[in-house]
């Protein structure tokens, strides 16, 4: 008798539900199975839930490469699957894949096709297997491609492609359906957020507001913020409404591309647009909408090119790093501080000789991106770095008069840092899980267009979107996680390397350079939380876990005993 195993994959969660094509599935190719009179069903199955097997490499499907170890350890005899498809769409690779199982004796069946697993010495058998799922991969390719196009002309005849309303709409049913008896939906301007937009790109164009002022603007007044999306208006969100032809009445297609799993946004010489505006969606004439787009880029091309009655080029991004860039967080809100430093130029009348200067600043993310914030929103770096650094050497020094720490809290370090990696590892595999979600929608977009899938393609879109949002916010979680693993701990060799090159700490923070004092600050630190009268810094190593006498606290550059 030959063991059997099962290989089942669906594309989409919906085919997990009871009545889904998972049981449809698992039914028919165990009825195959058992009409097969020398072949045994293994109790063990292989399942490949919301995974393409068009886009997905072989290598990143854990599941075949489970099966792929077990045919390597003798354990069953035969792979069978509903169709060819079920176990990929790439030519090369699934080719090589079977052959791979082969070389291990276990051969592929198909309900549909039967064996499909030539003998290694069948050359003209694996060519037909390489045409097989070359004839697979074309396929899923041509679709894409013709989804592509065909988006692309609807677009240009002014059809919106579905997905969630921008703000300022709302999609409602026309009482059509289309020629596969979908019901079909029209974009509703909503009149109250109308005039939230027509708001904006007055702030923008007349007033020449950037983003963030704007969005700060709103969430200080009851009137907006109560519009707002998501509870608050942010920079990127009144970014993304000023740059949107929609409000001038233009559907647009083509506005980000995928490159190598990543979404980017396009410039708009890029975008698809639609020939003529649809005045029924229009809320912002195109003239307006011109005028605006080119008042923002001329405000963006200032800072990088000469100002006409200036001899002086103007930093348009400032790509210095300050010191304590980062460990130190706001402590009002807990958002990370970024570099805000401000540059100055003037002439001097007697001499008109040009003159600049630089004011180093951390700054708030959150609040310069116009989220609503309490107290301060910016630490001037000249202030906080002396404080910081003069508890810094105190630390150092109590350090350096125990020598045998570093062999008391090896063991603690160590067993944070695994709890780092694997609070990491999970954060990844929910990213990854998301990702995989998309891709299945995407890949039902195709049917939901010519009406074989159960769900609408304006609805399918929208899913798509909300997954999109979701694996954003997932990325920045899995950054800070990032950023709290680095930061876990400080090794002995670190240590001994300090300790070798730096005879004097008080000397280092007064005369190092910013990239040496950063690389210091990382070493030792793991975490400040700042606010205008309050700095709490939280040491790799605990002082107070090993060491008899308690941490200093600085208020105002003034050491005091504390806790």
């Amino acid at each position: 008798m030959k063991r059997v195993r099962m290989l089942l994959r669906v594309s989409s969660n919906q085919q997990l539900e009871a009545d889904g094509d998972l049981s449809v599935q698992r039914q028919i190719v165990k009825e195959y199975v058992e009409r097969q009179v020398d072949w045994k069903l293994d109790e063990k199955e292989y399942f490949e839930g919301s995974n393409s097997g068009y886009k997905n490499s072989v290598a990143n499907r854990d599941i075949l490469q489970e099966a792929l170890q077990d045919a390597r350890n003798k354990e069953y005899d035969i792979l069978v699957t509903y169709k060819d498809d079920r176990v990929g769409r790439l030519m090369w690779e699934i080719g090589a894949y079977v052959m791979s199982l082969k070389s291990y004796g276990v051969d592929i069946y198909t309900v549909k096709d039967g064996c499909i697993s030539p003998e290694n010495d069948d050359i003209m058998g694996q060519m037909i297997l390489a045409l097989r799922y070359g004839n697979a991969q074309k396929s899923s390719s041509d679709t894409g491609m013709r989804v592509k196009d065909t988006a692309q002309k609807l677009v240009q005849q002014g059809k919106f492609m579905g997905g969630k309303a921008p703000y300022g709409y709302e999609l409602v049913l026309s009482g059509e359906l289309s020629k596969h008896g979908r019901a079909l939906h029209n974009l509703v301007v909503i009149p109250e957020k109308a005039e939230v937009v027509k708001y904006i790109y007055q702030l923008s164009l007349n007033k020449e507001y950037g983003s963030a002022k704007i969005a700060k603007l709103l969430n200080e007044d009851d009137r907006y913020k109560n519009l707002a999306p998501n509870d608050a208006w942010k920079s990127g969100t009144i970014t993304s409404i000023l740059t949107n032809p929609i409000y001038a009445g233009h559907t647009a297609y083509k506005r980000r591309e995928r490159i190598n799993g990543q979404y980017h946004r396009l410039d708009s010489e890029d975008w698809i647009r639609s020939f003529e505006p649809n005045e029924n969606i229009m809320i912002i004439d195109g003239a307006t909408w011109d005028r605006t787009q080119e008042r923002r880029k001329m405000r963006g091309d200032k800072y990088i090119k000469k100002l006409e009655h200036k001899d002086v080029n103007v930093i348009k991004r400032n790509d210095g790093m300050l010191p304590l860039v980062d460990v130190i967080h706001c402590g009002y809100c807990g958002c990370k501080l970024v570099n805000g430093s401000k540059y100055n130029y003037w002439t001097i009348k007697g001499t008109g000789e040009k003159r600049a200067s630089k004011t180093p600043i951390y700054k708030c993310q959150d609040a310069w991106q116009g989220i609503p914030h309490a107290k301060t929103k910016q630490f001037r770096a000249d202030k906080i770095e002396t404080i910081i650094f003069k508890a810094l050497a105190t630390y150092v020094e109590i350090l350096q008069e125990n020598e045998n720490v570093f062999e008391e809290i090896t063991k603690n370090q160590n067993a944070t840092r695994r709890q780092r990696e694997n609070e990491l590892k999970k954060e990844k595999k929910v990213l990854d899980d998301i990702q995989k979600k998309i891709d299945v929608l995407e890949d039902h977009i195709p049917d939901a267009m010519t009406g074989n899938y159960l769900m609408s393609e304006e609805y399918l879109i929208s899913l798509i979107n909300k997954q999109k949002e979701q694996a954003e916010r997932q990325l920045k979680v899995i950054q800070q996680k990032e950023g709290e693993l680095n930061n876990v701990s400080v090794t002995i060799n670190d240590w001994e390397d300090i300790r070798q090159k730096i005879p004097s700490w008080q000397d280092v923070f007064l005369n190092a350079d910013v990239a040496t004092k950063r690389v210091l600050v990382n070493r030792l630190i793991e975490r400040i939380d700042i606010k205008e009268d309050k700095v709490v810094i939280r040491f790799k190593i605990n002082l107070n876990d090993f060491l008899p006498q308690p941490r200093m606290k600085v208020h105002h550059g003034v050491q005091e005993p504390g806790i």
